[in-house]
């Protein structure tokens, strides 16, 4: 299985070079996107053999996963990884997702965080929690951990979708994309990973006020196209998340309640 990991960055200079290095481990085809950084993040990792790809200014995370996605696919790739370069998620955690991947190779595996959930504050807590639901809702059925930004994604699923990928929608297309490739016949696997919360880190490029109102405005505006979806609710309501707790050893057809990993 060819794989090629996107990394979106926007002024990620303090952590970027030691989350690429981290992933060439993983993988030979490690794609960098420096979202129009000004503190030298595209300088950050020089001398690594990553591809690096710079938009002059800041257009959103969507915009530079687009672009990652774009240049990934004209490489030939089976699947494209995805994680933030401010080291809230752990490379070391891919080679789980591509298992995974191989034992559901239709479906869109998501790095999930259920573990250690709960040293998170409790607003984003609860906040991460609301936005599982409502997105489990739209796609019919229930999602681990739906603003996960570490992903695995099946290239065919890639090439066939067209989302819009604009500053507005800088942090309403990852949870699009699970909704999107529901309604394609691919839903989600989640692979339980230690959540990492580092209250010293970078302050967040998410604005709560804003960036709620959007994601809340795209899911509206999908479930108002399907009637509400009904049935959708019903099922991510009584049907538990679909796990391949791989790290443990568990086999790949176990499925059980996020409530009992979180």
């Amino acid at each position: 299985m060819r794989a090629a990991i996107v990394i979106p960055a926007f002024n990620e200079a303090r952590t970027i070079r030691d989350i690429a290095r981290r992933s060439l481990q993983q993988c030979d085809t490690v794609i960098v996107v420096d979202d129009g950084s000004t503190d030298g993040t595209g300088d950050a990792i020089k001398g690594l053999p990553v591809t690096l790809l710079r938009h002059e200014v800041n257009r959103g995370k969507a915009a530079a996963l687009w672009t990652g996605f774009t240049s990934a696919l004209a490489g030939g790739t089976d699947v494209v990884v995805t994680l933030d370069g401010d080291g809230q998620h752990r490379p070391e955690d891919i080679p789980l997702l591509i298992a995974a991947a191989h034992i559901y190779p239709h479906r869109l595996i998501v790095a999930a965080r259920l573990r250690g959930r709960d040293k998170y504050p409790r607003a984003r807590y609860f906040a991460n929690r609301l936005a599982d639901f409502c997105v489990s809702w739209a796609a019919g059925h229930a999602v681990a951990d739906s603003q996960s930004g570490q992903r695995l994604y099946p290239a065919a699923l890639l090439e066939g979708i067209s989302l819009r990928h604009d500053e507005k929608a800088a942090f309403t297309l990852e949870s699009e994309l699970i909704i999107e490739a529901a309604r394609r016949g691919y839903t989600c696997v989640g692979v339980p990973i230690l959540a990492i919360y580092d209250p010293a880190g970078r302050r967040s490029h998410f604005r709560p006020v804003r960036d709620i109102a959007r994601i809340g405005w795209m899911i509206a505006l999908r479930l108002l196209g399907t009637g509400m979806n009904p049935s959708g609710l019903w099922r991510c309501l009584r049907e538990p998340p679909c796990i391949a707790d791989l790290a443990e050893g568990v086999g790949a057809e176990r499925v059980e309640p996020v409530a009992e990993s979180a």
